[in-house]
């Protein structure tokens, strides 16, 4: 790697979500130099893609002089990468060509990351981009975490089976908890609960991902912001057939109008916690259905894994939630799981342990960093 000039040894990466897009700069020791955020973005025209590669392109000539560029590289979060990326890849038209087609697989998240990817080569045409794919970290689940109870046509003609997300998330979580435990990450068991408006959770057995709550798409799992995480599988036929509504509204529905916003009436949890206290019954039963599903996926990753080294929250609402972890971990300490109450409710920032010091398995809050972990792993390829 080149390191005889400051352009040189700068890092750019672009983390398009569903409705907002972070810029991040980077140092060659890994620092950030330089990080901005667009949020509450729409459809421009019904293209999911436009508004995205709009705010893309302003936030990109707003970028002060010192930090415009050039870069060593760019790194781009795309969502899914199906069955054909499974790891960092340097983007040409090929591989732009292949995000369009397995885009029915995230229809909602990859023509963001397309739109972004290729704005991004129109300011820096000269500069290496690669994809970091969220599925990359579960791209080795079992066959009994990753396929459905259906006939294998399903998997092989359609690609309906588990691909998991928040992959990037996991993987941050995994290397600080190494760093701060002084583990390799090949010895390490781990439950990471990523929880903010998307919401997943984690089984790590000696680094690698062997079950995760989010499915083929990321609306399975969870109760979230908006997405209703697992239903009965019939009722998108009940909704169509007895509710009128056609296939794209389901879609719609359950994506953009259901989990926290649809029990109650608001996907922010400080406005949730507020209304609790207000005395809302629909907000306290919207944070009682949150917890159980959260507690739902842990008990059954507990049991599975056999040995828990450590308990992760991540995410917004992990990192700073402190009543969500403490109901979380409510009553856990006979699994091996003891809180210790006065560290979950310091106001503290950065990697930190929860857990009381007799307690056999650690609890840690890792602040989410997809960023820094993307231009971490396309440094080790350059």
């Amino acid at each position: 790697m080149a390191t005889d000039g400051p352009d040189e040894t700068r890092w750019l990466a672009i983390n398009a979500g569903s409705s907002s897009l972070k810029l991040a700069i980077f140092d060659a020791a890994g620092h950030r130099t330089h990080a901005v955020t667009a949020e509450d973005l729409g459809d421009v025209g019904g293209d999911l893609g436009e508004a995205h590669s709009h705010a893309l392109d302003e936030l990109l000539t707003a970028l002060p002089p010192a930090e415009a560029g050039p870069f060593r590289g760019i790194a781009h979060r795309v969502v899914h990468g199906g069955d054909r990326f499974d790891t960092a890849t340097q983007i040409d038209q090929a591989v732009i060509d292949a995000l369009h087609e397995i885009e029915p697989l995230a229809p909602l998240h990859n023509p963001l990351a397309a739109a972004c990817i290729e704005a991004a080569r129109r300011h820096f045409p000269d500069t290496p981009h690669f994809a970091l794919f969220d599925t990359a970290f579960h791209r080795d689940l079992p066959p009994e975490s990753r396929d459905y109870a259906l006939p294998a046509w399903c998997r092989d003609r359609l690609g309906i089976r588990r691909y998991g997300f928040h992959g990037l998330s996991a993987a941050n979580a995994l290397r600080r908890i190494a760093e701060a435990t002084g583990h390799p990450p090949a010895r390490l068991n781990l439950i990471v609960l990523h929880l903010g408006n998307g919401a997943s959770v984690t089984a790590i057995r000696g680094g690698h991902s062997v079950a995760t709550s989010m499915g083929m798409t990321p609306l399975e799992g969870l109760v979230m912001g908006t997405r209703a995480g697992d239903i009965d599988p019939a009722i998108p036929g009940v909704l169509e057939r007895r509710g009128g509504l056609s296939s794209d509204e389901v879609d719609h529905l359950l994506n953009h109008e259901s989990g926290l916003l649809g029990l109650c009436g608001t996907r922010d949890m400080r406005e949730i916690h507020d209304a609790i206290d207000r005395g809302s019954e629909q907000a306290s039963t919207a944070l009682a259905m949150y917890i159980h599903r959260i507690r739902h996926y842990l008990g059954g990753y507990l049991v599975n894994l056999g040995r828990l080294d450590a308990l992760v929250f991540t995410g917004g609402i992990g990192e700073h939630d402190v009543v969500v972890r403490e109901s979380v971990c409510e009553g856990l300490g006979v699994m091996g799981l003891a809180l210790d109450p006065a560290a979950n409710r310091q106001d503290d920032t950065g990697v930190r342990a929860l857990h009381q010091p007799h307690s056999p398995s650690s609890i840690w809050v890792v602040p989410a960093d997809e960023e820094w972990e993307m231009i971490r792993q396309i440094q080790e390829i350059s």
